[in-house]
């Protein structure tokens, strides 16, 4: 039997290689970025074009290479950063395994135009799916310019799985904001096709901060400082109110590397204890330095997960650490000053407490109180105190024993005429622990889930709205302006036409801001327009990722958000006036979230189980 293990040629190998180092557009301005910063630079620009998919650019005013370097730089494991095992040890560069390059150029076509300082010319060389087509001498500015275009260009498989292009977009603005917040000291910019993302100067690191996550984060936050032997901690933790339901603003660097885990998460979190809530997650922007000798950043191509020597006790300095910061704060008769050299902070320290509700009920006929019922039976459900809704919807479910759907509405409404003509006794529809609406039909009757039925009628009124009907706006007496980071700040860009036409009258102001001059006719704001702006953001990059539409995404949102809600109370009028608008739309069965909006009870089957 002849031999049948043969060596991977160069390029299927860095093919392999990238599919561990290059995940997506966001791993090549991770690892770019990190290159910059090893090259010393104090100056570094991103250009994007298509969410990275047609380019990603990074110029950087760095140490630059020779003809050789460069050429070598394309091979793979060729690094300047290690020579021997023991560097392993005392690894304090971004890169060190030499795979980022040679993984782009198998899977991307790159244009490198480098210089080194005291050179006159330097060198351009131009690479595709890891062979060099060019290299040659060049007129360039000292530093190094790498562009990386069409990604995945030759392997379809990997291109076809990228997410939509906010979210990919996202995912690179958060890399960039993980470097930006851990070298304040470095200029940095952010471009996506022609908008601006991020312009940010050489500061110290609470204004990097603020100028990554908006100025309103700046009265939120706390100076952390600690000093031990085996590690040093420094950076800030946001006060209670900084905190969100969301994951996505905690930062963790160790030997300014970012890093993910979860049990060091865990120590910052215990160190609030009933501050925050269980489900919130607080704001942090934390630095461990220690002996690199006492970690293993070698453990993944992402370089993301570390492995500590002593991770128990730096779990233990990272918890008391936090609690002191937090525990200065909130005394208060305390009011100081806190400098740290590494950042030279002056922080003022005051108590912020929301007891805002996070889903006040919203009453979209205005406030009226309801008349007490005069049949009897009523009564009996009036002098009673409600069940929670998980029995009462369990008592619902029982009562049903065969689901007979309706597709035309106008039979319905047919039916309740009927009936209210037939009896006087039923003719109004009841309010079922503020919950659900019963309606009488001639075969029985309808139980309506009021919140479902109100999201779906909402739904669809938004819907005309951004496609052909915009809607006015309703001129605010002072303006408000919103703060944004850069990847909510893409995303918002993308959606001012459709804001506009539900009603928003917003436009960019300055670099990381929208001012705000009027908001829908029946806005109805039961929350600040900064914590709704944030949650619509969310939202529709997460439904985004589910390749559902803007425009859909934001029907939807508006209808959940503007809908009444269970255990708000209904006058019969008003439910009148939901149930005759339910059974007008397209779809009065589902809610746009997939729910029942009501089901039908026959008076046979109820009677059967009377017997």
């Amino acid at each position: 039997m002849s031999d049948i293990i043969k060596l991977l040629p160069d390029s299927i190998a860095n093919q392999i290689a990238a599919g561990e180092v290059i995940q997506r557009p966001a791993s090549v301005v991770k690892e770019l970025l990190e290159n910059a910063i090893d090259a010393g630079a104090t100056r570094i620009d991103v250009v994007i074009k298509d969410a990275g998919k047609s380019m990603i650019q990074v110029i950087d005013n760095g140490s630059g290479m020779s003809a050789t370097d460069a050429r070598m730089s394309f091979e793979r494991h060729a690094t300047s950063k290690i020579k021997q095992s023991e560097d392993l040890q005392s690894i304090r560069t971004m890169g060190f395994r030499g795979e980022a390059l040679a993984s782009m150029a198998a899977v991307a076509q790159i244009e490198l135009k480098t210089k080194l300082h005291d050179q006159e010319l330097g060198t351009r060389i131009v690479s595709s799916a890891s062979k060099i087509e060019k290299s040659e001498p060049f007129q360039t500015p000292s530093g190094t310019c790498l562009s990386v275009n069409n990604l995945f260009f030759n392997v379809p498989a990997r291109r076809k799985f990228l997410k939509s292009d906010p979210v990919e977009l996202k995912n690179i603005i958060e890399e960039f904001e993980r470097v930006a917040l851990a070298y304040p000291e470095i200029e940095m910019s952010c471009h996506h096709g022609a908008t601006l993302i991020y312009n940010l100067p050489k500061t110290h690191l609470r204004q990097r901060i603020l100028g990554v996550m908006g100025k309103n984060i700046g009265d939120k936050i706390v100076a952390v400082e600690e000093n031990t032997d085996l590690v040093k901690i420094a950076g800030f933790v946001g006060k209670a109110e900084a905190s969100k339901k969301k994951r996505g603003d905690q930062y963790l660097y160790v030997n300014r590397r970012y890093i993910k885990s979860t049990y060091l998460h865990h120590a910052i979190k215990a160190a609030y204890e009933s501050l925050i809530g269980e489900e919130d997650h607080p704001f942090y922007v934390l630095f461990l330095d220690l002996d690199p000798a006492r970690i293993d950043v070698n453990v993944h191509p992402s370089k993301h997960e570390i492995k500590f020597l002593d991770e128990r006790i730096i779990y233990q300095y990272i918890r008391v650490a936090v609690r002191h910061a937090l525990g200065q704060y909130i005394t208060p008769s305390l009011d100081f000053e806190t400098t740290d050299k590494g950042f030279q902070e002056t922080m003022t320290r005051n108590v912020q407490v929301d007891y805002t509700e996070s889903y006040p009920a919203i009453h979209p006929f205005g406030t009226s109180d309801r008349s007490a019922p005069s049949q009897d039976w009523r009564k009996l459900f009036e002098g009673s105190k409600p069940s929670p809704l998980p029995e009462y919807t369990q008592s619902a479910i029982l009562l049903q024993s065969k689901l007979d759907t309706i597709d035309a509405g106008e039979s319905i409404i047919a039916s309740r005429i009927n009936t209210s003509q037939e009896t006087n006794h039923y003719k109004e529809p009841y309010q079922l622990h503020s919950a659900f609406i019963i309606t009488p039909i001639a075969s029985g009757f309808l139980l309506i889930d009021q919140e479902a039925a109100h999201q779906r009628i909402l739904y669809e009124q938004y819907l005309e709205q951004i496609q052909s009907h915009p809607t006015p706006s309703q001129k605010s007496l002072f303006p408000t302006t919103l703060q944004m980071n850069g990847s909510d700040k893409a995303m918002l860009m993308e959606l001012l036409p459709l804001l506009h036409s539900i009603g928003f009258d917003l436009e960019p102001f300055g670099v990381n801001a929208f001012i705000v001059h009027g908001t829908p006719m029946d806005w109805k704001e039961s929350e600040s327009l900064q914590t709704f702006m944030d949650q619509l953001i969310k939202s529709t990059m997460e439904e985004a990722d589910q390749k559902i539409n803007h425009k859909t995404s934001l029907a939807r949102y508006f209808a959940r958000y503007q809908c009444i809600r269970r255990g708000q109370s209904l006058t019969a009028e008003e439910m009148t006036h939901i149930i005759d608008q339910l059974f007008a739309c397209r779809d009065s069965q589902w809610s746009p979230f997939g729910k029942k909006c009501y089901s039908k009870f026959e008076l046979n089957e109820i009677e059967i189980r009377l017997k």
